[in-house]
């Protein structure tokens, strides 16, 4: 589906200041940013914004960072944060293979990527947010005892993802592939828009959890 464009998008993020500019800026000293210094966690792909934003609402304890590369997406979670300001939550606009530039050695204590593209074709396969190259960018910003959680209703990129992790020289924690009826991992879970629709539709969710 071809993302439709918003005019004003980017002049609206440029102006925000819940949208974070130059981050490369940033690196090795995110909790500047914020009002206290709190474990740092990142969603990658936030999208929308309704799962960063409802885990900033659950856990004013930490800060949170969602990353988002279109600006015609990035703008509905900016519209939202002016209605609903938190200081533990900032966005930033960029791609997600940019991370090591942003964010400095052990500096992350948890990435989430939720109902990321699934890049089905074969020769993209290192495109997707789960490869063994975008794992080994997420080894150089998150911390040792840190830990990534990857949501998604695909099948086959759940599969893909699962390979991957040990591929990649990390370990996974848990899994399941019908997060909704398991007792365990859906104990706290925050939903996001895609999670809310696909389930809805009876498509079961899967989840899993990796460690360095």
């Amino acid at each position: 589906m071809r993302l439709r464009n918003i005019p004003g998008a980017d002049e609206a993020i440029l102006n925000s200041e819940y949208c974070i500019k130059e981050p490369e800026s940033k690196k090795g000293n995110w909790q500047s940013v914020f009002s206290s210094t709190q474990p740092l966690h990142i969603e990658i792909g936030m999208g929308k914004g309704r799962f960063i934003m409802d885990m900033a609402a659950a856990h004013p304890d930490i800060n949170y960072l969602g990353i988002e590369r279109y600006s015609s997406v990035l703008l509905r979670a900016l519209q939202k944060m002016e209605e609903t300001p938190m200081p533990n939550l900032r966005f930033i606009c960029m791609d997600a293979a940019d991370v090591t530039e942003v964010f400095a050695k052990d500096e992350v204590s948890r990435i989430y990527l939720n109902f990321s593209d699934p890049w089905p074709k074969d020769r993209h396969a290192k495109r997707r947010l789960t490869s063994r190259q975008f794992f080994a960018r997420y080894d150089a910003i998150l911390k040792p005892d840190g830990r990534l959680e990857f949501k998604t209703d695909n099948q086959n990129l759940f599969t893909f993802s699962l390979e991957e992790i040990p591929e990649a020289g990390w370990h996974l924690d848990a899994s399941t592939r019908d997060l909704h009826h398991d007792s365990v991992l859906n104990e706290g879970n925050i939903m996001t828009e895609y999670e809310e629709k696909f389930s809805s539709k009876g498509n079961p969710i899967c989840k899993l959890i990796a460690s360095r």
